[in-house]
């Protein structure tokens, strides 16, 4: 049985764990490995080696940095395939859909491979006589990611890139769920020429999560996660004096009116809702059909979840895998029971499936809810499964008053065909990234990923021009150099510009 070790200071560290927990193929239901979970101990090795790759790593150059990213977007592109099927064995996913979070995180290292440009400051000449202005950002020190498992590549790309590009080392807690591409990740940086102790994994739990929220050594945070563990992070991080990144969980709507082309959006909505078999914190979790819209709406959209085809994330032809866990998959199962028992109407029920050769695999099916309203535990719970329940309102204006009411503030969408619903749209509803006739609206890599109300604690989101904020601090420097021979009067009233 393989053993997945930390990765500090360059390589996994020698000795026996004292504590490892199976890791599973979703798809068969078998235990296929063993990772390691670290402590107080294994966290204060890491910040050790990080503190130590520090003095170093935030004097080398801005070129020598952006050389290795450039070197590590190479090795991406080139064990994208590898990766991608790492990643489909621990989470379930498909091979393509791993291939499409790689692809995505690739972009921030893009975006890295870029900063000289981001990165420069600013210069205000002759501000008062012979005195001038300039600003420029430093690294904070050792940083940390903590981790989810539906994206094990993805999200972590949206944080230790702009992290190590500004001048900072970084220590990953991965989900304990799909460790492996952690340490896969971290052998492609070395390759790329990054210097040993400037990229660290720790695996591990709560005992891992809590040395890194509390030890003096780590200046900031950054996490994305379920809401009630965002807020545990963030209180306890700031507590004790770092910077803190923490994203939490969502409750998408997708929004069709009556003019919206019911083909097109119920594509994109099939596919927003049941690709990942649902576990992203972007799925699309409500339809809210508009007036006239909803019954032919639910009848496209009846016929495309039943179209979906699922199976072992490995097979061709393959749209959705299975659950990441057993408990997954009967906590999704439980919940479409509850909603049936709450007046919804289940038009596709996904229980119950089993596919041939994987019979004790985590696999459920897509299930479509009707008449859900706003009471249920089927629209107020995060399910974080392949579940789509639609919300039938009259009026656009009804559509973003539930939106808004809901306590999430991740994404949303709009299908429609009038510039004016999109317009007004867009500017009243209270959640921080839309796509108009877009399922999943995530931002490229050049703006920054974050929602708003309980989506987002804090006020930090991710990569993009707040990363770069999030991962370094401001220095003004206001000088003089007065000549020899010339004297220059010291004042004892606070000093102007005149």
């Amino acid at each position: 049985m393989t053993t997945i070790q930390h990765w500090i200071n360059g390589s996994p560290p020698q000795g026996d764990a004292t504590a490892t927990q199976p890791v599973f193929n979703p798809a068969t239901g078998a235990e296929q490995a063993q990772v390691v979970l670290g402590g107080t101990a294994d966290v204060d090795t890491a910040v050790q080696a990080a503190t130590t790759a520090f003095e170093t790593w935030s004097e080398s150059s801005l070129t020598q940095r952006t050389q290795v990213m450039f070197a590590f977007r190479q090795l991406l592109v080139e064990h994208e395939e590898e990766l991608g099927r790492i990643i489909s064995a621990e989470h379930g996913k498909t091979v393509d859909d791993a291939r499409g979070e790689i692809t995505r995180g690739r972009e921030v290292v893009e975006f890295a491979c870029g900063l000289g440009d981001v990165l420069k400051g600013s210069f205000s000449d002759q501000v008062s006589r012979g005195v001038d202005v300039h600003n420029f950002r430093q690294p904070l020190g050792v940083v940390a990611g903590i981790t989810p498992f539906n994206f094990p590549a993805m999200v972590p790309l949206w944080m230790h890139p702009i992290a190590i590009a500004t001048g900072n080392t970084f220590i990953l807690k991965p989900s304990e769920r799909d460790p492996s591409a952690a340490n896969f990740v971290a052998d492609l940086y070395k390759k790329a020429g990054l210097p040993d102790g400037v990229f660290n994994v720790i695996h591990g739990g709560k005992d891992a999560v809590d040395a890194i929220l509390t030890h003096p050594g780590i200046e900031a945070v950054s996490f994305v996660g379920s809401t009630p563990i965002a807020k545990y992070v963030h209180e306890q991080a700031t507590s004790h004096g770092k910077r803190v990144q923490a994203l939490g969980g969502a409750k998408n709507h997708a929004v069709v009116l009556p003019d919206a082309d019911l083909e097109f959006a119920a594509n994109h909505i099939t596919a927003g809702a049941y690709g990942s078999a649902g576990e992203r914190c972007m799925a699309v979790s409500v339809a809210v059909a508009v007036g006239d819209a909803a019954d032919a709406l639910v009848e496209v959209l009846e016929r495309k979840t039943r179209e979906v085809k699922v199976g072992p994330g490995d097979a061709p032809g393959t749209e959705m895998g299975p659950l990441v866990t057993k408990t997954a998959q009967e906590r999704v199962e439980h919940a479409v029971g509850v909603a049936a028992a709450q007046g919804a109407t289940v038009v596709v029920d996904g229980r119950g499936l089993k596919i041939d050769g994987h019979e004790d695999g985590f696999f459920t099916g897509p299930s479509l809810l009707d008449h859900v309203t706003t009471e249920m535990e089927a629209y107020q719970e995060e399910l974080f499964g392949p579940v789509l329940a639609i919300l039938r309102v009259d009026t656009l204006d009804e559509a973003i008053s539930v939106i808004n009411a809901n306590p999430y503030g991740n994404g949303t969408a709009l299908f429609t065909a009038s510039g004016e619903a999109a317009r007004r749209f867009q500017r009243n509803i209270k959640v921080g990234m839309i796509g108009i006739n877009v399922p999943v609206p995530v931002p490229m890599s050049y703006y920054s990923f974050g929602g708003w109300k309980d989506s987002l604690i804090g006020d930090s989101p991710i990569h993009g021009p707040e990363g770069i904020r999030f991962y370094t601090r401001p220095k003004v420097v206001t000088t003089r150099w007065p000549q020899p021979a010339q004297q220059v009067a010291a004042g004892f009233n606070f000093p102007t510009s005149s």
